[in-house]
């Protein structure tokens, strides 16, 4: 009986080249200094309002977005927020900066508005 040689992440880099999009969940949005300097660019803040006045309170149970401190004046502070947060976001009239994707927020990164994620 001959013993395959392959790890389990050869398996793995595999199917995410077959399926590249289906395991990233997040997308990373970065924010600058003088983008937080309007309180209104703070999901925390902001999405709450936004879908009660929008009627669409339902969805408040599919958000996920999670913070994470940056390194630099311009990548301030990083997001990562699944698609219906993303989705919504940019209905309030944000234009966010994207900067790649991820199938889950680091584990240092602090769920700032919405449910966990769960899979």
């Amino acid at each position: 009986m001959a013993l395959s040689t392959n790890t389990s992440n050869d398996l793995l880099f595999r199917l995410t080249a077959k399926h590249p999009q289906g395991l990233a969940n997040y997308r990373v949005i970065v924010q600058s200094a003088a983008e937080l300097g309007d309180i209104q660019n703070s999901p925390s803040v902001s999405m709450g309002p936004y879908l009660i006045t929008s009627e669409q309170t339902r969805l408040l149970t599919t958000l996920s977005v999670y913070s994470l401190r940056g390194d630099s004046r311009e990548k301030l502070r990083l997001l990562y927020m699944n698609a219906t947060a993303l989705r919504i976001w940019k209905e309030m009239g944000k234009q966010p900066t994207e900067a790649g994707s991820q199938h889950r927020p680091p584990h240092a990164a602090t769920l700032c508005f919405g449910v966990p994620f769960s899979e």
